[in-house]
């Protein structure tokens, strides 16, 4: 009987959101503002909502990798990023999206605005793109071990962090990145 109670007591705050017609797995969401964002996940999963996530829209993909990581650089310029190297950019809100490859997985991805992003995977790989997606650029990392998520706070500064207790920062923007200490 505790158990229950206390189960029933723990999510108080949270209302459940049934993005329907789906049920797939989602790895990653990006907010542009309180009302506009886009979730990803399995199976090329794209979900986009513009009133503060009430309701969700399913989004073509065009693929059936899983889709790791998101970001938006403003309503309507975003990218993600998955399984077997798949890279998707949208310039029109998620409407449409094309599809190039990484030369890797990537797990994440964080833009500060329309044009700059940076996006990390398997094996190290930092990449980043001043021109919205269109073009990337791979950058020398300091470590080899996956790195799973990426933030920036403006175009220079940023942190990466991945396996291992791995945390590297740049200052740069991602001209040179740093190993810090994790605390382990």
């Amino acid at each position: 009987m505790l158990m229950l109670a206390s189960t029933g007591m723990s999510q108080s705050g949270w209302v459940w959101q049934n993005p329907l017609p789906q049920g797939n797995h989602l790895s990653s969401v990006s907010f542009v503002d309180a009302n506009i964002g886009t979730a990803v996940g399995d199976a090329g999963t794209i979900l986009r909502t513009t009133d503060g996530g009430a309701t969700w829209t399913l989004q073509q993909s065009n693929t059936t990798s899983w889709l790791f990581g998101v970001s938006f650089g403003d309503a309507n310029h975003g990218v993600a990023v998955g399984n077997f190297s798949t890279m998707l950019r949208t310039t029109d809100g998620g409407f449409t999206w094309i599809e190039s490859l990484s030369p890797t997985n990537l797990l994440a991805v964080c833009f500060v605005d329309a044009n700059i992003g940076t996006a990390v995977g398997l094996g190290g790989t930092i990449m980043r793109t001043t021109d919205g997606g269109a073009s990337w650029m791979q950058q020398t990392s300091p470590v080899i071990n996956p790195l799973y998520s990426v933030s920036f706070v403006d175009a220079n500064i940023g942190t990466a962090v991945g396996n291992g207790g791995v945390i590297i920062r740049t200052t740069d923007g991602g001209t040179n990145w740093f190993s810090q200490v994790s605390g382990r």
